[in-house]
């Protein structure tokens, strides 16, 4: 009896030192699903910016400049003497509308109101576009903006207001620039 333990208590143990092997997965995927999605959001973004080049050509008077980050801009009113950028940390103090590229205004600068914003620090809920738009700005200038969608509100929209994947215009004007120590 004793025999017939020990050597179940040695098979159980020679078992139980084995190295556990990896399952199986149930279902496997090969990506497709990712790879539609890049393709469809490429040609999205291709067809903002077609969009917008076409907005761009109808009015050659101003002069677009576009951005490192994905947009183009216009001033409405530069600042050719001062030099001062907002950087990190800085209190900016500004005003914006937004519209779409037909002119629509979709948010008021009146409903908006003054906008106080801490340069990168700040979790507040602003598009992206004005958050690196203003990085480009000096107190006292007026700017307009050509943003594509993902640089908007993307995918969600503004609930009632526009709807997803649309391109947008904001004017922004920068009231002031509270420099950090």
């Amino acid at each position: 009896m004793h025999k017939l333990f020990f050597t179940l208590l040695a098979i159980t143990l020679l078992h139980a030192c084995k190295s556990p092997e990896a399952r199986k997965p149930v279902q496997q995927n090969s990506g497709t699903f990712i790879d539609a999605s890049i393709e469809r959001n490429k040609k999205l973004v291709e067809a903002e910016e077609a969009q917008i080049e076409d907005l761009m050509k109808s009015n050659p008077a101003q002069q677009y400049i576009t951005s490192d980050n994905g947009f183009w801009y216009f001033y409405e009113t530069k600042d050719t003497l001062n030099t001062s950028f907002p950087k990190f940390g800085d209190r900016v103090q500004f005003t914006y509308n937004v519209s779409d590229l037909d002119g629509n205004v979709i948010v008021s600068e009146k409903e908006n109101g003054l906008q106080e914003y801490f340069i990168d620090q700040t979790n507040q809920e602003l598009i992206t576009g004005i958050r690196q738009g203003l990085k480009l700005m000096k107190e006292g200038e007026k700017v307009t903006f050509l943003f594509p969608s993902h640089k908007a509100y993307g995918y969600y929209g503004i609930i009632d207001k526009i709807g997803a994947n649309v391109p947008v215009t904001s004017t922004v004007t920068l009231k002031s620039i509270d420099k950090t120590q």
